[in-house]
């Protein structure tokens, strides 16, 4: 019976035989293409104010647009959107969305807007804790490309779920302003965030061998001390040297995260499924986490705060590692650079004590020596200031002691032997260049 019925598919025009077996035509058609992810924000749930300011985020959109540029890694000949509500307690109504290529500001390139639609339809709705993909649109976007996506939200939406360091403008604009050339800041009702809604990530058409490296971090990776606007963290220029092979860079960075608890984001153990296992085309990922885990304890943010151990710290590295390794990713550890001095003048100020740099640098010892990671990248060696060991090279220091500036982040991307990162044996993709109509 089962020969027979295998017999019977066998005859089955190509079409007929997918939905035979579950698959659509479409899916059949474009076996020889995959969806990688080009770009990402890490979700986080919007804090309250007396925690630390959220961005100039309102509590509630009302028939409103917002509009955000972000910078691939990757281009592609189509691409599509995910929206997400991760932290939302409400359905959040989506009334029109549009992609486009950014020219500058908040203004799109003439000719490349494009409607994004929702399982056909150009409206949806993003459920309570879960993300929303769009359907592909066609629009062809070379590597490194900024694209502008325009989000309207008709009716009243609680601002629950963002990614507060955005490093770029994004506009909140009155009413459905999707199709807009551009949005003027000066225009009544508008107002600006650096912070990132709902958009959580790009995706773009490639072969089913493309591949991305994800960065696990928290503010050094996401870039807090990053020029605004300027694609200047260390992801965006290691990002730069991997595009010509075909390799994405996703950002998991988030300001103030931690490897073993909650913060100004969920523990890097709790998030590191959705926000890099899950994302299409991850084969690597760097683990740049922990200086946070030592240091938060005994400030203003955690005055009672438990300090990890040691063996708290490398089990909790261990478990990333075994979650990747099951996914078949490769796994890549970074030791924690210099931070004596870290944060003058804040309310953070005593974030560095001598007995946590001892912690940080017992640490690094174990990333180096421990075997744990399938290779190591020696932030702390290419960091330092030989004079001072325990210090970030002043050229390198973004004046904060604790977060390099964008010529710290420049070093980092180019001191990262590219072999580490990726296999090496990939066909030769396409060139893609802008297309418009």
């Amino acid at each position: 019976m089962k020969r027979a019925a295998m017999q019977r598919f066998s005859i089955l025009p190509a079409a007929l035989l997918s939905l035979a077996l579950g698959t659509s035509p479409v899916q059949a058609a474009n076996a020889d293409t995959a969806w990688l992810a080009s770009w990402t924000a890490s979700p986080q749930a919007v804090w309250g104010a007396d925690f630390l300011f959220p961005g100039n985020v309102p509590a509630v959109l009302r028939d409103q647009t917002v509009r955000q540029v972000a910078r691939l890694s990757v281009g592609g000949p189509r691409v599509r959107i995910v929206l997400s509500n991760a932290y939302g307690k409400v359905p959040l109504r989506i009334g029109a969305a549009t992609v486009a290529l950014a020219a500058s500001s908040s203004t799109i390139e003439a000719g490349s807007l494009r409607t994004l639609t929702f399982s056909g339809q150009p409206s949806a709705s993003v459920a309570p804790g879960a993300p929303l993909v769009s359907d592909p649109v066609e629009l062809s976007v070379p590597d490194l490309a900024r694209l502008t996506v325009s989000v309207h939200l008709p009716q009243a939406s609680p601002a629950s779920t963002f990614h507060w360091d955005g490093r770029e403008t994004a506009w909140i604009a009155p009413r459905d302003q999707t199709r807009a050339a551009r949005i003027d800041a000066a225009q009544p009702g508008v107002q600006t965030t650096t912070a990132r809604l709902l958009l959580s990530a790009i995706e773009v058409e490639a072969a089913p061998a493309a591949q991305a490296v994800a960065i696990l971090g928290d503010s050094i990776t996401d870039g807090a001390s990053a020029s605004l606007g300027q694609d200047t963290r260390w992801p965006d220029f290691l990002a730069e040297r991997l595009a010509p092979h075909g390799v994405a860079v996703i950002n998991a960075g988030i300001s103030g995260g931690r490897l073993l608890s909650d913060g100004m984001g969920e523990s890097a153990l709790a998030r590191f499924e959705r926000d890099v296992l899950a994302q299409p085309g991850v084969r690597s990922v760097v683990v740049l986490l922990g200086i946070n885990d030592i240091s938060w304890p005994g400030t203003a943010f955690a005055p009672q705060g438990q300090r990890p151990t040691l063996e708290e710290l490398t089990n909790g590295y261990a478990r990333l590692v075994a979650q990747a390794r099951r996914r078949g990713v490769r796994v890549v550890g970074a030791t924690l650079t210099p931070f004596a001095g870290a944060l003058p003048g804040t309310p953070l100020d005593d974030y560095y004590q001598p007995d946590k740099d001892a912690l940080r640098q017992q640490l690094n010892a174990w990333i180096r020596a421990s075997g744990t990671f399938d290779a190591v990248l020696d932030f702390d060696a290419w960091t330092r200031d030989p004079a001072q060991p325990l210090r970030l090279l002043p050229a390198y220091d973004s004046g904060d002691h604790l977060h390099p500036g964008d010529a710290g982040n420049r070093a980092l991307a180019e001191k990262i032997d590219l072999s580490l990162l990726f296999d090496q044996d990939q066909s030769p993709r396409p060139a893609y260049r802008a297309v418009l109509r």
